[in-house]
């Protein structure tokens, strides 16, 4: 019997959810599905720069799971780029408990008109 996937920790959950390569029509495009997790992995090492231990601390998982996430998520994203294919965002086995880019400690998002969206900062900082 297999174990359940545990659900990895995701701070930031990205407002664009589809790219496509230019000038193709979105009905000829084949598509790629990145998960939500997968598009966390990559940004805390590759846009944020942490280590890998660092990254996986974050996420909640350990090295060796970060590791394979950000593996199989670069060969994703490299198959799209070469191959001209569609990317979108979605799913996965997730829960979002983001930090506030301020301080660095965890809240809980709250949705309101002054923050249009999710709010990037703790009610303590803001």
């Amino acid at each position: 019997m297999v174990r359940p996937t545990k659900e990895r920790r995701v701070e930031n959950i990205p407002e664009v959810k589809f790219f496509k390569p230019a000038g193709i029509p979105k009905c000829k495009l084949e598509e790629i599905s990145l998960t939500i997790e997968e598009i966390e992995a990559i940004r805390l090492k590759d846009k944020e720069g942490l280590t890998q231990q660092e990254a996986a601390d974050r996420m909640e998982v350990s090295r060796p799971t970060f590791q394979r996430i950000l593996t199989e998520v670069r060969k994703k994203i490299a198959k799209a780029l070469i191959d001209g294919k569609a990317i979108r965002f979605q799913g996965g086995d997730y829960k979002f408990k983001p930090r506030c880019k301020k301080c660095g400690s965890d809240f809980k998002p709250q949705m309101g008109k002054r923050h249009r969206g999710r709010q990037k900062f703790c009610p303590d900082c803001d």
